[in-house]
């Protein structure tokens, strides 16, 4: 069971990001819908559940070091080839969100210059990469518990102190801006988005477990354990959406107004899981492209953290609306490849 835990836990680590931890995406996709967004968090916690049972539960049966080789492997060459290019492009723009969310704290928080902060973000990514310094991103890594206990907190002082009904919230958390047209579809899109963001990881993650029953325990209790922050972000947004509805960054707003001090202690935990995402993102677009510690992949790098940093300039919120749905549609490729795997069952026979 610990295995599994522990499988779990990274499976959060794998998903949650920067537009996770700041609330935006969930208002978004949740709290913009009011009583339903409450709906389609429960959904998408089943959608997870399963899905990341079937990723981790894939990788442990193919015995795969790369997803490539798993996706090419359940979906043959054109889908596989489709996928990896979603995946790809996923890696880039998800590197370009976090880049613009480190602007948005400089801003938000400290009453700095956006740009100030996507810049700071920029350089140390690009030199992190560049140096390869794993052990800083297995500290970083380490904030993903603070973060969850910091959600649970917020989620019940939230609901403690919520002065209005959700009754009289609902009006006005359907006046948000939503990334989707339904709560139907949002909660779809949100799990595919997030799931080709994670499946390059989880699938080589399952891929270390010999146990087959072990990797898919370790899928499910990440898959429940996500959702589950997912309804306590949602409650905790909705139950104070006319105070933050309008902030890029809801959650990190709550915390400020329940402390000063608190408020700056979640600014350090978001940016330091910005420049964990980022880093993961970008270094993983340019080992697709470039062998990594050499002269070349310096400039490459150098090249990919400059276009992002520029693009960043889209602002936060924005990027969120636009870059996440479009690849939540883009991704549904990979959750039918992923479904149809689970039923057909493949060994790693079948890639040879």
């Amino acid at each position: 069971m610990m295995k599994s835990l522990r499988m779990g836990s990274a499976f959060v680590g794998i998903i949650v990001g920067a537009g996770f931890a700041s609330g935006q995406e969930i208002l978004q996709y949740f709290t913009s819908f009011g009583y339903m967004g409450t709906v389609a968090a429960i959904l998408a916690t089943a959608l997870f559940a399963y899905l990341g049972m079937s990723l981790t539960r894939l990788g442990s049966r193919m015995k795969t070091t790369s997803h490539k080789e798993a996706i090419f492997g359940i979906s043959g060459k054109v889908i596989g080839s489709i996928v990896d290019y979603i995946i790809i492009l996923t890696l880039f723009g998800v590197g370009v969100v976090m880049i613009a969310g480190a602007g948005s704290i400089f801003s938000q928080q400290f009453n700095l210059p956006a740009p100030l902060g996507s810049t700071v973000m920029a350089i140390l990514v690009a030199l992190t990469i560049m140096l390869n310094v794993k052990k800083v991103i297995a500290i970083i890594g380490s904030i993903t518990p603070f973060l969850i206990i910091a959600v649970i907190g917020l989620a019940a002082y939230s609901l403690w102190t919520m002065d209005a009904t959700f009754a009289s919230l609902d009006p006005i958390a359907n006046d948000q801006d939503s990334a989707l047209p339904n709560w139907f579809l949002s909660a779809i899109n949100y799990v595919s988005f997030n799931i080709a963001v994670g499946a390059s990881m989880a699938i080589v993650m399952g891929g270390t477990e010999k146990d087959e029953k072990v990797a898919a325990r370790g899928g499910l209790i990440g898959g429940l354990i996500l959702g589950g922050l997912i309804i306590l972000s949602h409650l905790a947004i909705f139950s104070q959406v006319d105070v933050v509805g309008s902030s890029a960054m809801p959650l990190l707003l709550i915390a400020d107004n329940l402390s000063p001090i608190l408020g700056i202690f979640m600014s350090f935990i978001l940016f330091g899981m910005i420049y964990n995402t980022a880093v993961s993102m970008l270094f993983s677009f340019s080992a697709r492209f470039v062998v990594m510690g050499t002269t070349k992949s310096r400039i490459f790098i150098t090249a990919v953290v400059f276009v992002a940093y520029i693009l960043s300039f889209l602002g936060f919120k924005n990027l969120v609306s636009l870059f996440y749905p479009t690849i939540g549609y883009l991704g549904l490729f990979l959750v039918g490849a992923l479904i149809v795997a689970d039923i057909r069952k493949p060994h790693k026979k079948n890639l040879n």
